[in-house]
């Protein structure tokens, strides 16, 4: 059932951005070169008080396209300058969307078909993770890979449009947005993570649709990916303890494995079954690695198999220490299931949510 542009819904694009000046022009550039009708579409940069010329270049750009509006975002994080937006946005289909990403042209328009064919809740597609360098191209590698983050179907692809637990850059209903309330601003990383299993909880659906594009710009060092991979273990703890149900085992292996590193190589100070230990689970993961990397390196090409074992590694490592450290510092937090949400019309309050 084909749906026609005066069938439209107005949609709202919001991106909470904070120094991306590499991205941000092809970025923008994309949303506002959609095949939507002109006049139903609207975006809103949440800018987190950039150092660089992020606000400079979406000024240029905003003071070409009256559809794009720029505000501020104080608290500089993704889920104040989300709420921020949301309180302004006026559309019928609001869309999460990053400041390094770049949506296929046909993204809203089909978004938009499936929302008001009411065949979701929230919609969205799959990441093709790109990159500039060598050492970009090989984490862009890892990041696609099952070994490399597990069965995050919006990240390693699908066959058919199917329902799912997560997506990046969302579109989302107003109703289920109403439902659900704005983002939590507590969680620095997994926003998006808490806040997609806060609509299934509701009885939401979300629809991962293979054909939807959006390419999204890799790490190009392993020092940003480690930060990165760390920060969502980090605040992973806290997703945990609000919502336990939404766990799954795959997200706590890398935790174990770091685990049983220290473990095993605090033992072998002491005992000759300790460094038996250490030996036994390094070998295991380098062999698990080995295989994993060269099996990615054929599909995705040789010249970046000499980077991938570290890609890898880097990956599970930061994950899993952080999600430790996390347990460290959160410890007294686990009875705390609230969400913290703050706007300009109710100040900072609490909710509660079922754990």
């Amino acid at each position: 059932m084909a749906i026609r542009d005066l069938d439209l819904p107005l949609i709202s694009v919001i991106m909470p951005v904070r120094n991306e000046q590499q991205a941000i022009r092809r970025s923008l550039a994309a949303v506002l070169a959609q095949d939507y009708p002109y006049d139903r579409l609207e975006v809103l940069v949440a800018d987190g008080r950039s150092e660089d010329d992020t606000r400079h270049i979406v000024g240029e750009m905003a003071a070409r396209d009256s559809r794009l509006h720029l505000i501020d975002n104080e608290a500089r994080i993704m889920a104040t300058g989300f709420n921020a937006a949301l309180e302004l946005s006026r559309g019928d289909i609001i869309v999460m969307l990053g400041g390094h990403a770049e949506l296929s042209p046909n993204y809203l328009r089909t978004c938009a078909r499936f929302l008001k064919l009411k065949k979701a809740d929230c919609v969205g597609g799959t990441l093709e993770t790109v990159c500039e360098t060598g050492k970009a191209a090989a984490i862009s590698l890892a990041m696609s890979s099952p070994f490399g983050v597990g069965n995050a179907a919006f990240r390693i692809g699908a066959r058919k449009a199917t329902y799912v637990d997560t997506v990046a850059f969302g579109a989302y209903t107003r109703g289920i947005i109403q439902r659900a309330g704005a983002l939590d601003e507590e969680l620095v990383r997994n926003q998006d993570d808490e806040y997609n299993y806060r609509l299934r909880k509701l009885g939401a659906r979300i629809l991962l649709v293979p054909r939807l594009r959006c390419r999204y710009s890799s790490r190009t060092s392993l020092r940003s990916l480690w930060q990165q991979y760390f920060q969502y273990g980090f605040w992973k703890v806290r997703v945990m303890q609000k919502h336990p149900r939404q766990m799954c085992p795959r997200q706590f292996v890398p935790s174990a494995f770091v685990l049983t590193l220290l473990l095993t190589a605090l033992a072998a100070f002491f005992l000759p079954s300790g460094r038996d230990g250490l030996a036994l689970a390094s070998g295991a993961y380098f062999l698990a690695n080995l295989a994993a990397s060269v099996r990615t390196a054929h599909n995705g090409g040789w010249r970046h198999l000499s980077l991938l074992p570290f890609a890898f590694a880097t990956l599970h490592l930061s994950y899993g220490l952080g999600f430790l450290l996390g347990l460290i510092k959160f410890r007294k937090r686990w009875r705390d299931t609230r969400i913290c949400l703050t706007t300009p019309k109710k100040g900072l309050h609490f909710a509660n949510v079922e754990a």
